[in-house]
């Protein structure tokens, strides 16, 4: 199968967790709006909805033949089960969506440093707010998150969040840590002392063949300041 990946062709963002699990499964996938204006104006009729029964809210989604399938934990669910990066089982594969839910979560509200008030709005509004936002962010939320996600990788075994077996969950947290060190290099610092499986997990799934070979390719978008992680000196700390 083919899949077709529906997602904004200047940014990683969320399309970006869907990309990593095409790459490490050895999918045939084409990033459908990074082919031109033509791919564009596919995934804006998709959207636009009155020619599909079931019309996603957002990108990014995903064609796997009849299906279309929109939010990315769901995605990951169906890519999971596709392309051997889950458990077969009901309780493991259930845990490993649980898992992305949560990073979802924390992804969520690392958005909202940068736009605690209205996505509608540029950073430059709201300017004040995603400061007061980013101190208890980095404070709080950021230490809580990750050492969760520590935690559970202690509690597997290590050294994935499923002990020997890597799944979707990984190469999420992988790009989370990417993320992160980019957006707060000077925050981070501080916090990868105490989450040091995690850090482990995210150095281990760098070197994969696969995903080392897409991080050196043009397929991997670089980080910017339009995207989920912005680098934002006065945020940082």
């Amino acid at each position: 199968m083919r899949y077709e990946l529906y997602y904004w062709p200047e940014i990683e963002g969320r399309g970006e967790f869907v990309r990593l699990a095409l790459e490490e499964g050895g999918a045939d996938y084409v990033d459908v709006a990074r082919t031109g204006k033509a791919g564009m104006r596919t995934m804006m009729t998709l959207l636009d909805g009155r020619r599909v029964p079931r019309p996603p809210f957002a990108p990014p989604f995903l064609r796997a033949g009849k299906l279309i399938i929109g939010q990315t934990a769901n995605i990951l669910l169906h890519l999971g089960r596709q392309l051997e990066l889950a458990p077969a089982d009901e309780a493991g594969a259930l845990w490993v969506h649980q898992l992305q839910l949560t990073v979802a979560d924390f992804v969520a509200e690392t958005h909202d440093t940068h736009h605690p008030i209205a996505s509608s709005l540029y950073y430059e509004q709201q300017r004040a707010p995603a400061k007061l936002y980013t101190r208890y962010f980095r404070r709080d939320r950021m230490p809580k998150f990750l050492g969760y996600f520590d935690r559970v990788i202690g509690k597997s075994g290590g050294p994935f969040v499923l002990g020997r077996r890597l799944s979707y969950v990984d190469l999420s947290l992988f790009q989370v840590v990417e993320g992160l060190r980019y957006a707060f290099p000077k925050r981070m610092r501080r916090v990868e002392k105490t989450v040091p499986r995690l850090i482990a997990l995210h150095d281990r799934v760098a070197q994969r063949p696969r995903i080392a070979a897409y991080l050196q390719s043009d397929r991997r978008i670089s980080f910017n300041e339009w995207g989920i992680f912005r680098a934002y000196r006065e945020l940082d700390g």
